[in-house]
């Protein structure tokens, strides 16, 4: 905590000794969001390079001195935390003055460029994520203040922890870890018991694009077991980009992609080839937007896909047929397919990628 509280003063003295030489305060922060500042790297993903090009939140410029100003009073907020011990949600921090604030995302971008600013996870600036992933599965575990939790024999998902790192004595037999893109789907394996018939594992979902606690804890379920893990995902451009937050990380969030990235994640399916080899009806199929498309002509453009040829070869038959399918498909093939038939024959004939 001294480290943070003197990255702060750092700051704040910076900003003193502008305005003691009659200057404008100015906060320079990395430009997150610039592709050409993110280097890609094979064992840990997307990450930012070292001498990356940076922007100015100026005190003097109309465009930035609000921004300048909100940083100041986030970092101030953040210090007294790290001072008195405490921790708040984005979510607190934003409604403590909605109408300063104005929005939730301006609060969570200002805490990301404060955390890359300062070299400082988030974790360590006392500022939580609210959570929004489930795990049930082979696990249970011990939560920072001694609470014991068992996944394994709840007929309901456990809501992932919100301080990750805190957890300890993670015990599981589990023989590989299975993330979901979608809630139904995850319901669903739930229902019919999949994480017992097939062969213990542990199951997650982000439940959409992953937070930052979800995306924490299949990293140190992975640093803890070293087991396989698996992603089950739509056949659609939004599935394929989730999945590649899993394993390479996000622009955005690539200063910290050293806690987050698992490079050794397999895509398992629904894969684009599936759906011919199973015969899917093609009314059950639905035509690509143009965001799809757009979607899709980025991805094949990222740094990672060329050293993925198989992952290319499945973006470029979901490009030519522009058609995309929902893991929900396979019920079109019979209600319980997809824990019966489809995951059993993958997983036991290694057709993931």
């Amino acid at each position: 905590s001294s480290e943070v509280l003197e990255a702060i003063e750092n700051v704040i003295q910076g900003v003193l000794q502008s305005l003691a030489q009659k200057k404008a305060p100015v906060l320079t922060v990395a430009n997150r969001a610039d592709w050409r500042n993110i280097e890609f790297k094979d064992s840990v993903g997307l990450q930012m390079i070292p001498g990356c090009t940076t922007k100015q939140i100026r005190s003097d410029c109309p465009q930035s001195a609000r921004r300048f100003a909100l940083m100041l009073k986030i970092l101030s907020m953040i210090y007294k935390m790290v001072q008195s011990n405490t921790y708040a949600t984005k979510r607190d921090i934003y409604y403590s003055d909605t109408q300063l604030f104005g929005s939730q995302s301006v609060v969570d971008q200002i805490i990301n460029d404060i955390s890359c600013m300062l070299k400082i996870p988030r974790r360590s600036l006392h500022v939580l994520s609210t959570t929004k992933g489930f795990v049930a599965g082979n696990l249970s575990y011990t939560e920072e203040d001694g609470t014991k939790v068992n996944c394994t024999c709840s007929a309901t998902a456990v809501t992932v922890p919100s301080n990750v790192q805190g957890i300890k004595n993670l015990t599981s037999h589990a023989k590989f870890i299975l993330i979901v893109e979608k809630d139904a789907t995850f319901q669903r394996l739930l229902d019919d018991d999949f994480f017992n018939k097939v062969s213990p594992c542990i199951m997650i979902t982000g439940r959409g694009i992953p937070d930052l606690n979800t995306r924490l804890l299949v990293r140190k379920l992975w640093d803890s077991f070293q087991i396989p893990v698996f992603t089950l995902m739509d056949a659609d451009p939004h599935g394929v980009e989730i999945m590649c937050v899993y394993k390479y990380g996000s622009a955005s969030m690539s200063f910290e992609a050293h806690h987050l990235t698992v490079p050794s994640v397999k895509w398992l399916g629904l894969l684009p080839s599936d759906l011919k080899r199973l015969n899917i009806c093609k009314d059950a199929l639905i035509p690509f937007t143009k965001q799809d498309e757009n979607k899709l002509a980025s991805i094949l453009k990222r740094p990672y896909i060329a050293c993925q040829p198989l992952w290319k070869k499945e973006l470029e038959i979901m490009a030519a047929s522009k058609l995309k399918a929902e893991i929900q498909v396979l019920t079109s093939l019979s209600s319980d397919y997809l824990s019966r038939v489809y995951l059993p024959n993958k997983l036991q004939f290694g057709g993931w990628l």
